[in-house]
């Protein structure tokens, strides 16, 4: 495995951040996750032991619990090797973490999003450093996925994006290496079939389980896309399948039904209900949705 940077720092500790932090914390660098105020720190902590007390049970050796911190101190990020951003999908956030970010890292510390759709070049617009800027785009849920998608941004330098590729490694992960364009290569192809199932739900062709168990044992999918579509959240699926559609055509246009989830607050696991009926314990069972009357 390639050596990681010894200091990790992630901003922002929700799923996807939480994730990223516990794949780091076991393989065995020391992670700072920044979260916004107290409450989402001891949340993200929360989630991010529970994820680590799974990997135990599964045979993993626990890591030293003195090499995780969450707190809402920024400082936090002035001795990492290597920063990943990991708010929510919105490019004035994202631009005003970055640049925040890039002013406390040291002057040789890399800076990463996790965005899995928005251009890189137009979030380092702002960045003094946009050669030691890139995306590095894990996939949910991190500790199980074994890809990470490296997207270069036009100014990415090439140490940068090996220091990257390398890191990945480190993690056990496989790393693709992708030119900065919408939706990368992954969400093109994965919102494509997210989008695709859903307009079978909402014609009435099969309800979810039927459509999702169709690709799980037809297409060996680890997990179907309206399943998929809950863990990551509609209201985020909407988000991106929108700016798809804005920068590469209508066939990403979003199916009315997400919309109308979207705006009744079925947002998937985090509230509960979407494709899926999602439990405390992130178990799902069926919904009637999709089945003809």
């Amino acid at each position: 495995m390639s050596a990681l940077p010894e200091r990790v720092a992630v901003i922002g500790g929700g799923r996807m951040g939480a994730g990223i932090a516990h794949a780091f914390l076991m393989a065995g660098a020391h992670v700072a996750v920044v979260e916004q105020n107290a409450s989402a720190a001891a949340e993200a902590r929360e989630r991010i032991l529970t994820a680590v007390e799974g990997s135990i049970r599964r045979g993993a050796t626990a890591p030293d619990p003195a090499c995780l911190l969450v707190t809402v101190t920024w400082e936090a990020l002035s001795t990492a090797g290597l920063a990943i951003e990991a708010v929510p999908e919105l490019v004035g956030l994202k631009r005003e973490t970055l640049r925040r970010a890039e002013d406390l890292l040291p002057p040789d510390a890399v800076l990463a999003t996790n965005t899995s759709s928005l251009s890189i070049d137009a979030l380092a617009e702002r960045l003094q450093r946009p050669g030691a800027f890139l995306g590095l785009h894990f996939f949910n849920p991190v500790p199980a996925s074994s890809l990470v998608e490296v997207v270069l941004g036009t100014a990415t330098a090439p140490s940068t994006a090996d220091a990257a590729t390398g890191w990945v490694a480190g993690l056990g992960k496989t790393a693709i290496t992708v030119r900065d364009s919408p939706g990368f290569a992954s969400s093109r192809l994965g919102v494509l079939l997210g989008l695709e199932a859903i307009r079978m739900v909402e014609e009435g062709v099969a309800t979810p389980d039927d459509i999702d168990t169709a690709m799980e044992l037809g297409y060996k999918h680890p997990v179907g896309p309206l399943r998929l579509t809950d863990m990551v959240g509609l209201d985020v699926r909407l988000d991106i399948a929108e700016y798809l559609a804005r920068e590469l055509g209508p066939r990403y246009e979003p199916p009315e039904l997400l919309r109308k989830m979207v705006a009744e607050g079925m947002l998937g696991r985090k509230t509960g209900q979407g494709f899926f009926f999602w439990d405390d314990d992130g178990n799902s069972v069926p919904t009637a949705l999709g089945r003809r009357r």
